[in-house]
């Protein structure tokens, strides 16, 4: 009997090895033509009877075309000679779509090479909000949760996709000024983007959900690249020069502020002290009114007696002089504050 088990090399036999094995060995049998036949249509049904799925897909079992079964990990059997066939769908990987690039080399423990040629330009290249035309790359990831549905829902589920991802893209960068996107709005574009595009998923039924849709690069055409940095340099120093005043505006409209509190302060003050003074003052005479009608010559000589202490309080130094004194005197001075030494002198 024949090994049918071993390829000449050692490794697992092939159909093609099981055939010429079992030529071989029909040569030295009566009636070899008719073995061959037989036994070749057998290890054909076998050989058409089996399948493997792998770890991260599903099988999908048609039988003349239509649907009969969804087998999952595994080493599984069918009707042979195409009877029916099996289609194997990644349902436990992320699939990736590029968009304006294409992943040439992902070696692990080295740089990733992209090609970004100008046939991707048509599918990046976009209008903005404002009339500007920006590159924008971006990428779309998605799991398969329905195999048989994103089989046959549609015709071509993966042109579907990238369909609808670039309008959708092309519609949210369209709603937005160039420099937002090129900017600050990356994040919001994407994000309004992966809402959309799993709405009109959904309401296709081609059983996909989306992982994430990133904006891998936003730039300007190469063309005009130059004149787009001189822009955002002169958006830069308006930037800059606006935050420089903004910055002394704050430090001096306080400043000013506490000054006018101060003064507004100072002047209530005042203003208080002086009303309160005069009726002080106003208090005061009335009660000297009362005094001076009871007794006006006491009243009045008390009230010249007191504005005389103080007016003669406040003078450094008093000199009494003799008007009708015609020779030269000698005069005493006479000190209001500190005692100092008397002096001499003469007063025509």
């Amino acid at each position: 009997m024949p090994e049918w088990n071993q390829s000449p090399g050692g490794s697992t036999p092939t159909l093609e090895d099981v055939m010429e094995k079992i030529r071989q060995h029909s040569k030295r049998v009566k009636g070899g033509p008719v073995v061959i036949l037989v036994a070749g249509i057998v290890v054909l049904a076998l050989w058409t009877a089996w399948f493997t799925v792998q770890p991260e897909e599903t099988g999908i079992v048609q039988r003349f075309g239509k649907v009969m079964r969804a087998v999952g990990p595994g080493l599984h059997f069918k009707l042979p000679y195409g009877i029916e066939d099996v289609r194997l769908v990644p349902t436990a990987r992320v699939l990736k779509e590029e968009f304006g690039f294409r992943t040439v080399s992902a070696v692990p423990g080295e740089k990733t090479r992209y090609d970004t040629r100008g046939a991707y330009k048509d599918e990046s290249l976009m209008l903005t909000g404002d009339l500007n035309v920006i590159d924008v790359q971006w990428i779309v990831q998605y799991r398969i949760e329905d195999p048989i549905r994103y089989l046959f829902q549609v015709r071509d589920t993966t042109k579907a996709i990238r369909d609808i991802t670039e309008a959708v893209m092309r519609r949210a960068v369209g709603n937005r000024l160039g420099s937002d996107v090129l900017t600050t709005g990356r994040v919001a574009v994407a994000s309004e983007a992966k809402n959309e595009i799993q709405k009109i998923l959904t309401s296709y039924d081609i059983g996909v959900r989306l992982v994430t849709v990133e904006l891998q690069d936003v730039t300007p055409p190469d063309t005009v690249k130059p004149a787009f940095n001189e822009v955002n340099e002169s958006r830069q120093d308006k930037e800059r020069t606006i935050n420089k005043a903004q910055e002394q505006a704050n430090r001096e409209i306080p400043k000013a502020r506490g000054v006018a509190a101060q003064s507004i302060s100072e002047a209530e003050g005042y203003a208080l002290e002086r009303i309160n003074r005069a009726e002080g003052e106003a208090t005061r005479f009335d009660a000297i009114l009362g005094q001076y009608l009871q007794a006006p010559q006491v009243t009045r000589r008390r009230l010249y007696l007191e504005a005389m202490t103080g007016f003669l309080s406040g003078m450094k130094g008093l000199y009494i002089v003799d008007e009708d004194q015609k020779a030269m005197v000698p005069w005493l001075p006479l000190e209001s504050s500190t005692p100092q030494p008397p002096t001499q002198g003469r007063q025509p």
